[in-house]
């Protein structure tokens, strides 16, 4: 609660001083590391998720470009960061078919 003169306090939950980062910094700082892991920048973000250890950010990799590009081969990877953002692993989740949509995505 904000005293005669003061202004109120925005945000002030105590999540991003527990967390060290926010999700859009967590996002770039999972980009950056699977750029260097991979050689390859995500096509797309395509989750970002607070944990109790700092972070979990999905991303999607073209790993085989195929024509016609429906049958490219597309790789979902996720990044672990810890509370300042530091990365502390990562891993394929799963591989399809840029055309081809599982169940889980209807």
């Amino acid at each position: 609660m904000a005293g005669k003169g003061e202004r109120p306090r925005e945000h002030d939950n105590g999540s991003e001083q527990n967390s060290g980062i926010d999700a859009r910094q967590a996002a770039t700082q999972a980009v950056e590391y699977l750029n260097e892991m991979l050689g390859q920048t995500p096509e797309v973000i395509s989750g970002v998720e607070r944990t109790e250890d700092g972070w979990t950010v999905t991303g999607e990799l073209l790993e085989l470009a195929r024509v016609p590009a429906t049958t490219d081969v597309i790789g979902c990877y996720e990044v672990t960061l810890d509370h300042s953002g530091e990365p502390v692993g990562f891993r394929r989740v799963r591989r399809y078919h840029r055309g081809r949509v599982g169940e889980e995505w209807m």
